[in-house]
């Protein structure tokens, strides 16, 4: 699916810029790069999914993030753009994508828009390779096959009422139903019952239990990294948890039964919480032989994908170059976070959303 608003208007290749984006349910990151893998701008700003979101919102909010990952450049260079979301069967609807195509041509841009799974950045942010698989863990969890810019099979990104194990929602609410049962058992001993009490502001087990049903899914995701902490404090019931989470991402993924190619971990929970990762890495490299490609910044992901298409051939150390540069630099960026999938979306809307 491509939004045609005109042709680039530019003299040389030299002067080529290319745009990817990575539009989640929490944030939206722009990365504006050079076609030889620099990177001259980034931008960011509220979520970016249309189904997470309104519509209207979410696309103002990727022109948000676009229009200052071009401040200084004019945008008649930019000849690609990239953009990943979950939700992108929403852009074939009419009004939502009328209102993507008025931000485009607000901003002055004359190339296409290229909308793709954000499975198929997250993918494009590990590995230089046209096929493989890609795990994301984030507030959700999704696994899914990646062949050419396209998802194929995928697995989980149900949503946190039918799946999402092993993600960030998943984390938080083990630890909540932990803490919740030991606060009923008596006052919090444990370092994750006690950390888990003092974020809700409770450990009188009913106010408890009351404030957990008060908060959102993306809150209650929030509590996951107590998760990690306490179980780097020995807690035996945080490192159960943990390791209940690794075994529900591995097993999502291995029951794809992956096809060869490379193995990509992405998302907040891959990258945040070394533990699941690692405990990942050993259960995919016992039963696949070899272990998981760590993702970088997806959002340059999606401007390698731009550039590889304007150029008409992959090139690795163009991937590499785009790559390596962490995605810092902005206010609140969080490198490692990365839509919760929903009941009922077709399965390349499946993916997950930032956790932090």
């Amino acid at each position: 699916m491509t939004f045609s608003i005109g042709t680039p208007t530019i003299g040389t290749m030299v002067d080529a810029l290319v745009l990817g984006a990575d539009c989640g349910g929490t944030a939206t990151r722009v990365v504006l790069a050079t076609v030889d893998g620099r990177i001259v701008g980034r931008g960011r700003a509220c979520a970016g999914n249309p189904v997470a979101a309104d519509p209207a919102e979410t696309a103002a909010a990727l022109g948000e993030a676009v229009r200052a990952a071009l401040h200084g450049h004019d945008p008649a260079r930019v000849v690609g753009a990239v953009v990943g979301l979950a939700g992108v069967s929403r852009l074939a609807e009419p009004a939502v994508a009328a209102g993507y195509e008025a931000q485009w041509s607000r901003l002055g841009l004359t190339c296409p828009m290229s909308p793709v799974g954000d499975a198929v950045v997250a993918f494009a942010a590990g590995t230089a390779a046209p096929r493989g698989t890609v795990l994301i863990a984030g507030t959700g969890a999704v696994a899914a096959e990646v062949h050419d810019d396209t998802v194929g099979r995928v697995a989980d990104g149900l949503g946190w009422l039918l799946g999402d194990e092993g993600s960030g929602f998943w984390l938080g609410l083990a630890a909540a139903r932990s803490t919740a049962r030991a606060l009923y058992r008596g006052p919090p001993t444990s370092p994750l019952t006690r950390a888990v009490a003092a974020e809700i502001g409770a450990s009188d087990p009913d106010a408890f239990v009351t404030r957990i049903y008060r908060r959102s899914r993306e809150r209650l995701a929030r509590l996951a990294p107590l998760v990690g902490a306490a179980a780097r404090d020995g807690d035996p019931e945080a490192v159960a948890i943990l390791d209940a989470a690794a075994e529900r991402l591995a097993g999502t993924l291995l029951s794809l039964h992956p096809v060869p190619g490379p193995v990509v971990l992405a998302g907040g929970i891959l990258a945040g919480v070394p533990e699941i990762r690692d405990a990942v890495q050993q259960r995919l490299t016992a039963r696949l032989g070899r272990p998981g490609v760590p993702a970088g910044d997806p959002a340059a992901g999606a401007a390698w994908v731009a550039a590889r298409r304007f150029l008409g051939y992959a090139d690795p150390a163009l991937h590499a170059r785009l790559l390596a540069e962490a995605p810092g630099g902005l206010p609140g960026d969080d490198p490692g976070a990365q839509v919760a999938g929903a009941a009922g979306r077709p399965a390349g809307d499946r993916s997950t959303d930032e956790w932090a």
